[in-house]
């Protein structure tokens, strides 16, 4: 039996979806020797709450064979790699996902899938930093993709335009769960008044109102509206429903 080190990547990709769906396999026979004292779930979510509290750069084995406290070679009778450990956590991540009632008019279904998205991105940031993270196919993101099919059936669009649709939704929505983190970062560093504090009267020399009067203009507006500048929520907003109903119009069309 190969270690985890010598599993060849076919046979890990086969052990990856083999954990992914390991609660509607049938169980293995027990090998011999003591009974593991923890779960797949429980490496699962022990990763999900280090990642959620320090990052995903310092997602290791050994950082959540240490919050589990164990050793990290013992870890691998869990997981055959940090590779397959995220997969799980993605997958995990989507298993809270709310329901998307369908006695929701359909424009707000619609809605519903790109915030619901987004909500899950903000809630755990790491997932941006995360390369597979549309390519997991286990069981809560399966179901995910099947609640949101179902939520934009009866739209009329063909079953091609409503996987695009899908697709759009959720890039626009990934796009500004990625600005909101950002920005929210950027304001624990250094507060916006602070920095237009600092560099306000060099960018006022540089700058000249002549030079730019619609920047200005809408700088200042949008500025003195949001306090900031951008506003993460309200391009989200307006931005979904605007999408929305392009996409309905397209149905109708």
């Amino acid at each position: 039996m190969p270690t985890h080190g010598e599993e060849n990547p076919t046979a890990q990709a086969t052990r990856i979806v083999e954990l992914l769906w390991r609660h509607a396999l049938p169980a293995k026979p027990g090998a011999r020797g003591p009974k593991p004292t923890l779960s797949v779930d429980a490496v699962v979510a022990a990763g999900i709450a280090l990642a959620d509290r320090d990052g995903i750069e310092k997602l290791t084995i050994r950082a959540v064979a240490a919050e589990l406290g164990l050793r990290a070679m013992s870890l691998y009778t869990y997981v055959p790699s940090k590779d397959a450990l995220v997969v799980l956590m993605v997958d995990a991540v989507a298993a809270g996902d709310p329901p998307i009632p369908d006695t929701l008019p359909v424009r707000d279904r619609m809605i519903a899938i790109a915030a619901g998205v987004r909500a899950e991105l903000l809630a755990h940031p790491w997932l941006l930093e995360v390369s597979p993270w549309r390519q997991v196919l286990g069981p809560a993101r399966m179901r995910r993709y099947e609640n949101q099919l179902r939520a934009i059936e009866d739209t009329g669009l063909s079953d091609l335009a409503m996987d695009r649709a899908i697709a759009v939704l959720t890039d626009f929505a990934t796009g500004n769960a990625r600005l909101a983190v950002a920005a929210a970062g950027a304001a624990a560093q250094l507060s916006d008044a602070d920095w237009w504090q600092v560099h306000g009267p060099l960018l006022a020399r540089v700058m000249p109102a002549e030079d730019f009067p619609l920047a200005g203009r809408v700088g200042t507006a949008v500025g003195e509206h949001h306090q900031a500048p951008a506003d993460p929520d309200g391009a989200f907003e307006y931005g979904v429903a605007t999408l929305v109903d392009g996409i309905l119009a397209d149905a109708r069309a």
